[in-house]
């Protein structure tokens, strides 16, 4: 599970630096950054099946793809568009909580959702910095994102570990 979400915030920060840069690399480093969403959703299907890790799996697809529109809308200077995109942003964060949440009785949903937002300002917080070219915050930035994920990770495989004892025997 760390692997999965460390690799989620490694291929986050790969995708800002190549988005803000204009770099030629942008769309197949967002096409392994999708691919990492759809390792999160098949890491679940054993648990919870097939429909449920593919859920998971747009839904985090869904996260990125908003992140990518609200990257675009800052670094163009369209502040209602990146505020429309935030919201939508926000609102995806939701509903992986919900959905999560919804799966595993040892998940809260205030819990994940709260843990959603901070990682959600982390990745603000990366992309205002690398826009701003202000390089200590933006790896400051990466540092807090990737410890907070590894947290996450770890509230995840915590959550398997109690729901199905047995499979981890």
């Amino acid at each position: 599970m760390q692997k999965l979400w460390i690799d989620h915030v490694v291929w986050t920060r790969n995708y800002i630096v190549s988005a803000a840069s204009g770099s030629e690399d942008q769309q197949i480093t967002l096409a392994r950054l999708l691919k990492n969403q759809q390792d999160i959703g098949d890491a679940v299907k054993p648990f919870y099946g097939d429909a449920a890790g593919n859920k998971l799996a747009e839904l985090l697809k869904e996260h990125i793809l908003l992140a990518g529109k609200l990257l675009d809308a800052v670094k163009g200077g369209h502040e209602a568009e990146a505020k429309k995109y935030d919201k939508e942003w926000h609102r995806n964060a939701d509903d992986l909580a919900k959905l999560l949440s919804s799966a595993n009785p040892y998940w809260s949903q205030k819990e994940l959702q709260s843990m959603l937002y901070t990682h959600l300002q982390f990745v603000t917080d990366a992309v205002t910095a690398r826009l701003k070219k202000d390089w200590p915050a933006d790896v400051t930035a990466f540092d807090k994102g990737e410890a907070h994920i590894v947290k996450f990770a770890d509230v995840l495989a915590k959550g398997l570990f109690q729901q199905f004892p047995q499979k981890f025997q």
